[in-house]
């Protein structure tokens, strides 16, 4: 199995952009809670914090796709150290905003833009190995290494940013998130030599290579879904373990669910599949739905344990096989924008799906909630389902990867 792995990343520069990435992805996972612990602790009001952090939470999700389009154009080495730079400076500015109690608009406005200025890094990873790899087998092990790279991401960043902030200081954990996300950032930009080529604005916009949005649009709408049913499952879970007065195991309930999907991608990345990507998707998303079914009934903290672990093991493949379904069917010039609407939509889909889980457990209780994660599987399914591949890939006249 290592030896897959170990295939791509003996490649030139490779190992090299992949663990500087990791780092520089490492915010995307503190931020939000890094700035409503903050907030909470300056203010007392996690209704003010959630709002702030949804602020540069929405900004990020709005800025993007136009950002992945700039990327596309100038190239990574000319966007990503700009974008990481201002970033720092508007975070930078939202700590000193809240830790200096300047009126309330200013902290919306500062965290906005430090929002908007995080670049996807993912994408811009993903591009990467799509780039530099020329076989199917071997870019779909590479986007499974990056699958277990984000969970990786989202076990450690949440416990790093509260320890730091609980047990050092309030602002620790956002320092500590600015430090990983800009020196992370402009080492991967550094590495030129690994860069997909820029793509210059055509004289002729008539010539500029239009986007499959058949397949683009459904598989953003499954990616929100899927964003919808990670936000969901997170708020359920950790009402689950409060309501059995067990609310320190929500953490464990939580990582033994990141924890399946963390193997499950590196067990994905080894295999060699004869299924489409298509099928691979679609099969994820049933999988995915039918996992989060008979956590509706479960009352055993142990038992949910178990049935997350489980469960788990269903969303690497299919967000694997959502990205390479993206990687195989758009053309070079606007990869990094359609995975930017990709990993946007799931972004987009977890505040939402928080929300609308939030409702159902102050009206009926935590069980009856993990209803909301089974409707966001539905809807990955159907979109799924909608999903129409042209008629030739950008690389191979099939879709069926490795």
């Amino acid at each position: 199995m290592l030896s897959t792995y170990r295939r791509i990343l003996s490649r030139p520069g490779t190992a090299l952009f992949c663990a500087t990435a990791l780092v520089a992805r490492l915010p995307i996972s503190m931020v939000g809670l890094g700035t409503v612990l903050l907030v909470e602790g300056a203010t007392g009001s996690y209704g003010l914090a959630g709002a702030v952090s949804g602020v540069g939470l929405l900004a990020n999700a709005a800025c993007a796709v136009p950002q992945a389009r700039l990327i596309d154009r100038f190239g990574q080495s000319r966007v990503l150290p700009v974008a990481i730079v201002l970033w720092g400076l508007g975070l930078a500015a939202a700590i000193w905003s809240v830790e200096g109690d300047r009126p309330l608009p200013l902290t919306f406005v500062v965290a906005a833009l430090a929002g908007a200025c995080l670049p996807s890094v993912g994408s811009c990873v993903r591009a990467r190995w799509a780039h530099v790899l020329p076989g199917e087998a071997d870019r779909h092990t590479a986007f499974a290494l990056e699958a277990v790279a984000d969970e990786a991401v989202f076990i450690t960043g949440p416990i790093l940013v509260t320890l730091l902030a609980t047990a050092v200081h309030p602002v620790a954990g956002l320092a500590a998130a600015m430090t990983a996300g800009v020196t992370g950032t402009l080492f991967f930009a550094s590495q030129r030599a690994t860069e997909p080529p820029p793509h210059p604005p055509l004289v002729d916009r008539r010539d500029r290579a239009p986007m499959p949005w058949a397949t683009v649009v459904p598989l953003s709408v499954a990616s929100l879904a899927l964003g919808t049913l990670f936000g969901a499952a997170e708020v359920t879970t950790v009402a689950f373990a409060e309501e059995r007065g067990v609310e320190p195991l929500a953490g464990v309930l939580l990582a033994l669910w990141a924890a399946g999907s963390l193997m499950a991608g590196v067990i994905t990345g080894a295999v060699t599949w004869k299924r489409t990507v298509l099928q691979r998707l679609r099969l994820g998303a049933v999988a995915m739905t039918v996992a989060m079914a008979p956590l509706l009934l479960v009352d055993s903290v142990w038992v949910m344990g178990a049935l997350l672990l489980v469960g788990g093991f269903a969303i690497a493949p299919t967000l694997i096989a959502t990205m390479a379904l993206a990687e195989q069917t758009v053309p070079p010039s606007r990869l990094t924008e359609s995975m930017a609407f990709v990993q946007t939509g799931i972004v987009a889909g977890v505040a939402p799906g928080a929300v609308l889980a939030g409702l159902v457990i102050d009206a009926a209780g935590a069980s009856p909630a993990y209803l909301v994660p089974v409707a966001g599987g539905l809807l990955a399914l159907a979109a799924s389902l909608a999903v129409r591949l042209p008629t030739t890939s950008r690389r191979t006249p099939n879709l069926s990867a490795a």
